[in-house]
């Protein structure tokens, strides 16, 4: 994957030279009309542990008999690959010249930009509108096919990546915003909210992470961070609350091991909090086409 030059507005959507899309927005715009639904994973803050529950998330929609595409978009540090175990596969050349995406278990399909490097320690050292090309790339070149939903993990913070995916798909359905209980992480996630309203992307809703510690021998639950946390910081801006994650030691080591969660222990409370989180996810505005349940 080559990235080429791009121009951008500042708002919500790509600015075509002499007022007509070129030949690789015409690919995205064939590409979008074959997704459904498309949301967006965000945090303001880094280490929530976001990129593990984009994943999470993914493989819940998955479970609903959904057709789920992944797509990573941290360009500085993809985590999707190695969470997925598919840090070391290559994309092959699609049936309509385009680029096959990795596929995962249950039929996901994950495309990273970590794909593409020589070395898994490569630095990519780019500035802002070669990145915007690249996540224009990997969105107008890679053959989804048709998906009921897109999970899109970005990076963390209110930057590039997650400015360049909500102008190449102005139409997304909304965000996942991704917090942990203590102030700190707070104070910065509620800039992911206030950069979805100054583009006019909806806010499905907060969830808190690392909530808690749930005691593997006695199943006490023991508050690690202080703070206000998820629930309170989605009040007061006025967003939906969709659920606290607890800690589990073994959601690392699934990460780690490259097996979401979901799919090594099904039945955990953690897993069940992961699927309550998605329910509002299958029933997007109702001014859109409805995610089918099942």
């Amino acid at each position: 994957m080559t990235p080429q030059g791009h121009g951008q507005t500042a708002g919500g959507g790509c600015e075509y030279a002499g007022g007509e899309p070129d030949e690789m927005q015409l690919k995205l715009q064939r590409r979008m009309a074959s997704i459904h639904h498309t949301v967006m994973v965000l945090s303001g803050k880094g280490g929530v542990g976001k990129s593990t529950v984009a994943a999470n998330l993914a493989v819940a929609l998955a479970e609903r008999g959904l057709r789920v595409g992944l797509l990573d978009v941290d360009i500085h540090g993809p985590s999707i690959p190695k969470l997925l175990h598919v840090e070391h596969r290559r994309p092959e050349p699609s049936a309509d010249g385009g680029i096959a995406p990795i596929a995962f278990d249950m039929g996901i399909k994950v495309m990273s930009i970590a794909f593409f490097l020589p070395h898994s320690d490569e630095a990519v050292i780019w500035r802002g509108p070669r990145k915007h090309s690249a996540i224009e790339q990997l969105l107008a070149e890679t053959d989804w096919g048709e998906l009921d939903v897109l999970v899109v993990d970005a990076p963390p913070g209110t930057g590039d990546e997650p400015l360049a995916v909500a102008q190449l798909i102005p139409k997304a359905d909304g965000a996942v915003v991704v917090t942990t209980p203590q102030d700190l992480a707070v104070i910065d996630v509620r800039k992911s909210i206030t950069f979805c309203r100054a583009l006019d992307l909806p806010v499905l809703g907060v969830i808190e992470n690392m909530s808690g510690l749930v005691c593997p021998h006695c199943g006490e639950t023991v508050e690690v961070f202080a703070g206000s946390g998820g629930e309170a910081l989605a009040r007061d801006m006025g967003v939906p609350f969709l659920g606290r994650i607890p800690i589990d030691p073994a959601v690392a080591r699934s990460g780690d091991a490259g097996r979401p969660y979901l799919l090594s222990s099904s039945d955990a409370p953690v897993a069940e909090a992961f699927r309550a989180a998605v329910a509002p996810l299958l029933d997007l505005d109702a001014d859109r086409e409805a995610v089918p349940a099942s």
